[in-house]
């Protein structure tokens, strides 16, 4: 009788609806201080796309500097965000946008792959679109790969779902 393979998946997301709640705070902390009046400063969110304007580079830190504040307290990763360029537009006014990861890349996911490799562990691991499937017989060594994956601190936010 075969011994029964045990799997579970890699995954990165974030959850866009604590985003939004993020940024409705940040917004309000934003109405609220003294340090903001005048200054014009927007935040907003379209689909996974988080755009910041304000008058200054001070006050632009400031704002990301909140909303990472708000983003932590709701648990969302901050590695499962992507800062563009900072923008400056004529009348002094800059914007940054950052990006929501989703997913894991086709090279972040072979740089996984390779580290679960190197690892020595009996299991496989296989790429499946945006998610690593990692499967083998010990569920003792999918355990091993999982606290090796949360030791290793990779650029990504990963997630750990699907154990059977």
């Amino acid at each position: 009788m075969a011994a029964k393979e045990s799997s579970f998946d890699i995954v990165s997301q974030v959850e866009m609806q604590e985003v939004t709640n993020a940024i409705n705070q940040t917004e309000k902390e934003i109405a609220q201080r003294f340090d903001f009046k005048g200054s014009n400063t927007t935040i907003e969110k379209k689909e996974e796309e988080i755009t910041i304007v304000t008058s200054d580079d001070f006050k632009l830190k400031n704002v990301i500097d909140i909303l990472q504040t708000k983003l932590t307290k709701r648990n969302v990763p901050l590695k499962g965000l992507d800062y563009q360029k900072v923008e400056t537009s004529l009348g002094g006014r800059v914007k940054q946008i950052i990006k929501v990861k989703q997913g894991i890349s086709q090279d972040e996911a072979k740089k996984v792959t390779t580290l679960i490799k190197g690892l020595k562990i009996k299991v496989q691991a296989s790429v499946q679109g945006d998610t690593i499937r990692v499967t083998g017989k010990n569920r003792d060594d999918l355990q091993e790969v999982i606290q090796a994956l949360k030791a290793a601190d990779l650029p990504m936010n990963l997630q750990f779902v699907n154990y059977r």
